[in-house]
């Protein structure tokens, strides 16, 4: 598991560390990662190091130190080095005179440096670390804009400079990374703004004894997920496996009934119970789940989902309390949580009911109130006023229980933002607690399985992801199709 911190803890524990360190020591390892990186990234986009150009965009204090002692570091490899100092009389100064001594070239901003700029092979952008917010200022702000009109790729130092290091928010000129290298510890913007840091290189500065125990936030890798997937042993029935109930659909949107459902059998439940109007077309899609008319006409189960296509009116308020009213672990979906803010007495049901909600933004917004710029601070408020685990889905999902445990799921794509993934994922949520999974757990888990199958489906299989293929847009049905290679591949991996 990934473990993210935020810049104040991450600046905290580098205070201790430094005092028992050498002085310069850090920063020379920490340069020395972002050269690294940067000959990876020379070669990949030029075929070569020695005799290429790098440009330094140098702020003032340590950040703008990492990259001048980067550039010492790149001219030792024969790269030749153009550093632009947006603030001359605060550069730092070892790092300074290291790169004079290399001959590096020295620039402020102006015509010379927009010339050495556009003819770089590569940027590295040391202009604001950790303890940067808001927005890029001027000179920064052209001189990054003209690396980007260029197409130069741009290799961060810590963190796209003008990109909140906190919540990944963007409100005015920002860098746009095609890779980043970070000191010591994960922070949130890696996981929060994905598309603006690119992949992400972590450099080990010996930290991690001084990080405080509870991270600010998690990042479930494919071993956590595999290894909580449940899988049958050789004593276990479709009972022990975990029942799941689905209550979805309607005459309108009798599909939603088909996905959920379907996601709940492709997610190895022992059995699968439906109950809606959409019973017979949930049959004639998935033999094998036992389909009744309503919940009362349903038998035991361990878990529920309930909400996907299900209407927000007096039948569907009805199906809600009815599945709430059995007590246990349920999923709530789309419609659900639309009655739950229209409806305080099925919130309030949800006290005795362990759950997990799944709202988009626009749900979460009618619940809660408007996300915001903290994603993970709106989800954890949500969660301790309701209750309840949330599930926030976008670009990058963020769930959190109503003890503050919170996790990210960036994910590799857009693939997932289709109508009807959200009842897939729904499905996969109920079958995980039905399984006996903790709320926190089956959220994070489902949404690691559902972002898997997208990827995979919008490539055309594990051999075609692997190799690197192109994506298509992709329906519910085909990422719903691609949920058993998803599981397959994490249980393989």
């Amino acid at each position: 598991m990934r473990r993210i911190w935020t810049s104040d803890q991450v600046r905290d524990s580098e205070a201790v560390l430094l005092e028992a360190t050498p002085e310069g020591a850090l920063m020379r390892r920490a340069a020395y990662g972002v050269a690294s990186e940067a000959v990876a990234l020379l070669r990949e986009h030029t075929g070569g190091v020695t005799g290429r150009r790098v440009a330094l965009l140098v702020g003032a204090g340590n950040n703008g130190g990492d990259a001048l002692w980067a550039g010492f570091e790149l001219r030792r490899r024969g790269v030749r080095v153009d550093a632009v100092l947006l603030a001359p009389d605060r550069a730092h100064p070892a790092g300074l005179a290291a790169l004079r001594r290399a001959h590096g070239r020295i620039h402020e901003p102006g015509e010379a440096a927009d010339a050495a700029l556009r003819a770089a092979d590569l940027v590295v952008d040391g202009v604001v670390g950790i303890s940067g917010r808001g927005p890029l200022r001027e000179p920064a702000a052209a001189l990054a804009s003209v690396a980007e009109r260029n197409g130069v790729p741009i290799l961060a130092v810590d963190l796209p400079s003008g990109v909140d290091p906190d919540t990944g928010a963007v409100d005015g000129p920002a860098v746009t990374a095609a890779a980043t290298v970070t000191f010591g510890a994960y922070k949130p913007v890696h996981v929060l703004a994905p598309a603006r840091c690119g992949p992400v290189r972590l450099v080990d500065l010996g930290l991690d004894p001084y990080l405080p125990d509870e991270p600010h936030l998690r990042v479930l890798e494919t071993s956590d997920v595999a290894a909580r997937w449940p899988i049958p042993g050789p004593a276990d029935d479709k009972y022990t496996q975990g029942v799941v109930g689905v209550a979805a659909g309607s005459a309108t949107y009798p599909g939603a009934a088909v996905l959920a459902a379907g996601a709940a059998v492709s997610a190895t439940s022992g059995m699968v119970r439906f109950a809606g109007s959409a019973a017979e077309v949930v049959r004639s899609r998935w033999p094998e789940v036992v389909a009744a008319g309503s919940v009362a006409d349903t038998g035991r189960t361990q878990a529920w989902t309930v909400g996907p296509g299900l209407g927000t009116g007096s039948t569907g308020r009805d199906i809600v309390a009815a599945v709430l009213d059995r007590g246990v672990p349920t999923c709530l979906d789309a419609d659900a949580i639309t009655l739950l803010a229209n409806t305080p007495d099925l919130a309030d049901a949800l006290i005795d009911v362990p759950a997990v909600l799944t709202p988009h933004a626009g749900e979460f917004a009618r619940l809660f109130g408007e996300v915001g710029t903290d994603r993970v601070d709106s989800v954890r408020r949500a969660a301790a006023k309701i209750g309840a685990t949330v599930l926030l889905k976008g670009h990058v999902t963020v769930i959190a229980d109503p003890d503050g445990r919170a996790c990210a799921h960036p994910s590799r794509a857009s693939w997932a933002a289709t109508a009807g993934s959200g009842d897939v994922l729904s499905g996969l949520v109920g079958a995980l607690l039905a399984a006996g999974l903790e709320p926190w757990w089956a959220a994070g888990c489902a949404a690691h399985v559902h972002s898997l199958a997208a990827d995979l489906a919008a490539h055309g299989g594990p051999g075609r992801l692997a190799a690197g293929a192109p994506g298509a847009p992709i329906g519910a049905s085909a990422l719903l199709a691609a949920v058993p290679d998803a599981i397959r591949g994490l249980l393989e991996a």
